[in-house]
């Protein structure tokens, strides 16, 4: 048994590798599970009790000795590997400058929201984009066969038609209330999904960023208090704000936001469609059927809501024409960007 030892560390010291396959054969021999160094120590049980003291030292040493030999013959062909000569590396050529990247734009625009949220109180909810009709449709006060579904065009989970893909961020309001206790205070931005023709003004995925207030004495003063203040945050102290009378099956009253289209200033363009206004999103007090739904009283508690997309209002605060740059990564556009917070 020693003489292997005294064999084996002959060896390893006089071991060579000038590649990388010598330097694997090195280790599978002597440092691996299999190595013989491995199975020296399995015979151990089978020395003399005499002898077990000297041959386990003379075992470490030998298994230190092949784990420094393996280390220094590794070093040498990273020496050799780094070599400029050897690769051709001409090191007078000028060097490729990194350049830095761009936050997105809807990025940009999505943390502007919600900074200006957050300081009005509210904070940030998430919730699944793979949903159930419940949280998606019933709880929102779509009946089944409900005409508002259509307006939706939804995605549906072919083999389980009670999962969607969302049509908006309304799901997590409704997780919101069903699990905690009012009063509630918060946002929710998210990628929402419909089953729509791809083109310049619409896709089949985008953003949408919604809101939610419930509480005792909520009014829809404090939904519009709530709207100018965040319209004028984002645009400008100088952009006015009117809202139209809508319909939204889970909010009654309900209405549209139009904002002044600060492109053209009144003077009309392709924007604003020549009536100097631009949607930006809908609001409305949350019915009570949907709070009943959550189980709360809407006789103790009332709320607001309000929705908006956020590639548009990237669109309009940025100019930009077309809602495919978004998806498309074309490092030009994306480009123009850069230094925007």
């Amino acid at each position: 048994m020693f003489e292997k030892v005294e064999e084996y560390k002959a060896m390893i010291q006089s071991a060579e590798a000038k590649a990388a396959e010598e330097l694997e054969q090195f280790r599978m021999k002597f440092i691996s599970k299999k190595s013989v160094v491995t199975e020296l120590f399995n015979d151990f049980r089978n020395v003399p009790n005499e002898q077990k003291k000297a041959f386990g030292q003379a075992l470490n040493e030998l298994k230190d000795l092949a784990q420094e030999k393996f280390q220094a013959l590794a070093d040498g062909l990273s020496d050799q590997s780094g070599s400029t000569a050897d690769i051709g590396l001409d090191m007078t050529l000028p060097n490729v400058p990194n350049e830095t990247g761009s936050i997105h734009p809807l990025t940009i625009t999505t943390n502007k929201i919600i900074e200006i949220f957050e300081r009005m109180g509210f904070n940030v909810a998430n919730g699944p984009e793979i949903e159930e009709d419940f949280y998606n449709f019933t709880a929102l006060n779509f009946p089944e066969n409900h005409p508002a579904r259509e307006m939706q065009d939804t995605f549906f989970i072919e083999k389980d038609p009670d999962k969607v893909l969302r049509t908006h961020t309304s799901n997590v309001q409704i997780r919101l209330m069903e699990g905690q206790k009012p009063p509630f205070r918060s946002i929710m931005p998210g990628r929402v999904f419909r089953n729509e023709a791809i083109s310049a003004r619409a896709h089949c995925f985008f953003h949408q960023v919604e809101g939610l207030y419930v509480n005792k004495n909520v009014g829809f003063k404090d939904l519009k208090e709530t709207v100018y203040h965040f319209v004028k945050q984002l645009f400008g102290e100088n952009t006015k704000i009117r809202f139209r009378p809508s319909y939204f099956p889970f909010t009654e009253p309900s209405a549209e936001i139009d904002i002044s289209c600060f492109i053209c200033n009144g003077k009309g363009c392709n924007v604003c469609k020549y009536t100097n206004w631009v949607e930006i999103g809908g609001c409305g007090m949350v019915d009570p059927n949907v709070l009943k739904n959550c189980g709360i009283d809407p006789e103790e508690y009332t709320g607001f809501a309000f929705g908006m997309g956020i590639e548009r209002i990237t669109m309009l605060k940025y100019q930009i024409n077309d809602l495919r740059l978004f998806s498309e990564n074309d490092v030009r556009f994306l480009n123009q960007f850069k230094g925007t917070f």
